[in-house]
């Protein structure tokens, strides 16, 4: 039987320990078999979740010998490593465990030193957190899950139910993975990344910085079909020094943040409309219904239509 060993630090997310519990806890075989035996283990008897104590069967010495061990997201993700932790973690990827990680518990991964020059993600909301603690990590804030083979990654929260059926996919197939996604009332795949939860806002210019009348003025007119030399010459100075003036205060050239901000007033016309996706497209700039459903897919990681059925 598979060994699922479940690491609780302190601070632990309860939701991010309870996911794999669940889910790997209702996993049965075709034959009625339980296909995983789950260990929940600790570093110290009790762990602070915050909202209660938690009294783990198991200690460290729980990871020894387990096929998979998961990390579940903690609310201090920056917080120092234990060093008996970071031993015990990277002693089992010697030994070849894979190791996954739930939201924030990507942090750990990354602080014993798991991650360097792979590709993973976390929660989006700490994402840029995670890339400037660790810039050898490639950072994907867009996506519900990384696998990298022996080490993967998962963003927040509900990304952890789909990043365990993933597993279980790879362990047991598809029809027991689809079985225990009917248990968890979850779908086997999700469509899409985490980007289509993202509020796609821009961080604002400074407060009287030159590019602020600048922005509001690109607001007002996402319809129009707008140039970059159309844009600098509204902001009366060259296209280089447009260019740059962005990219010192909104991290981003104009083009790309005008795409972004039609993306966002689209995302808005379809949660709060019944206008047609051709006609949405076409009210916020883009010149034909295929460049904006490219565009909105770029972005968010689904199709409008996929978008205006999630949260329409």
């Amino acid at each position: 039987m598979h060994t699922v060993a479940v690491l609780a630090l302190d601070r632990v997310i309860p939701f991010d320990l309870s996911t794999p519990l669940e889910v790997f806890g209702r996993t049965r075989l075709p034959d009625g078999r339980p296909g995983y035996r789950i260990r929940v283990c600790a570093e110290h008897p009790e762990t602070d979740t915050g909202a209660f104590t938690l009294r783990a069967p198991w200690g460290l010495e729980g990871l020894r010998g387990a096929d998979t061990i998961i990390v579940p997201g903690t609310t201090a993700p920056t917080a120092p490593l234990a060093p008996a932790v970071r031993r015990a973690l990277r002693a089992a990827a010697g030994e070849g465990t894979r190791i996954a990680s739930i939201c924030s518990g990507t942090f750990v991964l990354a602080a014993a030193g798991l991650l360097g020059g792979l590709r993973a993600t976390t929660h989006w909301n700490a994402a840029g957190l995670l890339a400037a603690a660790h810039p050898d990590i490639e950072v994907d804030p867009d996506v519900l899950y990384v696998d990298n083979g022996q080490f993967l990654t998962s963003a927040g929260a509900a990304a952890g139910l789909d990043l365990c059926l993933h597993l279980i996919r790879r362990d047991y197939g598809s029809a027991v993975a689809a079985d225990a996604a009917r248990l968890s009332v979850m779908p086997l795949e999700r469509e899409g990344g985490q980007a289509q939860f993202i509020v796609h806002d821009h961080p604002p210019a400074p407060h009287g910085s030159v590019l602020e009348p600048l922005l509001g003025w690109l607001e007002d007119n996402l319809e129009a079909d707008l140039t970059l030399a159309d844009i600098a010459a509204h902001a009366g100075v060259s296209t280089r020094t447009l260019i740059r003036r962005f990219r010192e205060q909104t991290g981003t050239t104009p083009l790309q943040w005008l795409h972004r901000a039609r993306v966002r007033r689209a995302q808005h016309l379809l949660e709060t409309t019944r206008q047609s996706v051709e006609r949405i497209g076409a009210q916020v700039g883009f010149g034909s219904p295929t460049a904006f459903r490219d565009r909105f897919k770029r972005v968010t990681g689904v199709s409008p239509h996929a978008y205006r059925r999630a949260f329409g």
